[in-house]
């Protein structure tokens, strides 16, 4: 084995000589994904959409909450109501009963917040991935077109992290980076701001 070694470090030497002009002919580039993802028009009307239901729905759980608490409330004045000696028996059995028609009008309502804000956390989750992922193919098309007219060979992402967390791209020249140009491209077709006074 100690014989092999030094003739496969020669072997692994020459092919990586030998492959040495075509790696100096390739064409390589960045993008940073990251500065693309959030400088773009739609990626800004994605999130403000995204805050829009989100502020929906915390008012429709605030809604329910208020409803639960009103009815808790309702369930201590008519627990106290059922303990006061000065009631009426009939009246301390209606008490009651209403007392226990609200518990369960409580449980009910108790369960349907918990499903509503487990629904409406997955729908959220769902819409945001759908957004997230027109969002991308709409970047990865114009990468695709620029990298096509442009002749790249390779193309890294200088936002991306190794298994380490460590970044993937740890440098390259500025020259290489066209994430200005990939941005400019994809905002060119943003409605226009109306003019503020």
């Amino acid at each position: 084995m100690k014989k092999l070694l030094p003739i496969i470090t020669v072997l692994a030497m020459s092919c990586f000589l030998g492959a040495s002009p075509a790696f100096a002919q390739m064409k390589v580039g960045i993008v940073d994904m990251n500065k693309v993802f959030t400088s773009y028009y739609k990626t800004k009307d994605a999130e403000a959409r995204l805050n829009d239901a989100r502020a929906q729905a915390k008012t429709d759980l605030d809604s329910r909450l208020e409803t639960l608490k009103a009815n808790m409330e309702e369930i201590n004045k008519l627990e106290a109501d059922t303990k006061k000696p000065e009631i009426a028996a009939d009246k301390k059995e209606a008490a009651i009963k209403q007392r226990d028609e609200k518990i369960n009008e409580v449980r009910n309502l108790d369960r349907e917040i918990a499903e509503f804000r487990q629904t409406r956390e997955r729908q959220l989750q769902e819409q945001f991935m759908r957004m997230r992922g027109d969002i991308v193919q709409d970047i990865m098309k114009v990468v695709e077109a620029r990298v096509k007219s442009e002749g790249y060979d390779l193309v890294f992402d200088a936002s991306g992290l190794g298994i380490s967390q460590v970044k993937v791209v740890l440098f390259s020249a500025p020259s290489m980076d066209f994430s200005d140009s990939i941005i400019t491209e994809l905002n060119k077709n943003a409605p226009k701001k109306p003019a503020t006074n």
